[in-house]
């Protein structure tokens, strides 16, 4: 299997690096798939310093995969989508669609206002999830943990990424 270098970044308004039981469950989860996390952070609900960090991150040759969570619901202090989407390459529309009709399962409609979103940029791979633990997990699971496992087939994201220079 190919490990990956990945960064999670929580983006709260609230959260400290002592109460962020999200983004501490990422990376757990990634180091337990055998991939490595390099970067971490905590960022504000600002569009501008997230996309500062993110296009760090993706003109970084040593990053392969962020994820991103927090930011991605209803309301005019969910920015994340807002950020990431124009510096993508290429979205991949399917993961926001079965990550909905997964959490459609568990929370019922309001699974509508549960944001999520994939895409390539700079042969990055970038998933951007809702903040709670719970959807860390289900998104993690169900998603992201076989796509980010280079002997998944018939196809993975980790071939995309793996090679990134």
């Amino acid at each position: 299997m190919t490990s990956l270098h990945c960064a999670v970044l929580t983006v709260s308004n609230t959260r400290t690096a002592a109460n962020d039981t999200s983004g501490d469950y990422l990376v757990d989860q990634l180091q337990r798939a055998g991939h490595k996390c390099i970067e971490r952070a905590i960022c504000p609900t600002n569009i501008y310093e997230l996309r500062k960090i993110i296009s760090q991150w993706i003109a970084d040759p040593n990053i392969h995969v962020i994820l991103t969570n927090g930011g991605t619901g209803f309301g005019p202090q969910k920015n994340t989508i807002a950020a990431i989407e124009p510096l993508l390459d290429q979205t991949v529309t399917g993961f926001g669609e079965l990550f909905r009709q997964l959490s459609y399962q568990d929370i019922g409609s309001s699974a509508i206002q549960s944001n999520a979103l994939a895409g390539l940029a700079n042969q990055t791979i970038i998933f951007s999830i809702p903040g709670s633990t719970n959807a860390c997990r289900l998104a993690w699971t169900r998603i992201i943990r076989e796509q980010l496992n280079s002997q998944h087939k018939p196809c993975n994201f980790a071939d995309h990424c793996a090679t990134k220079s």
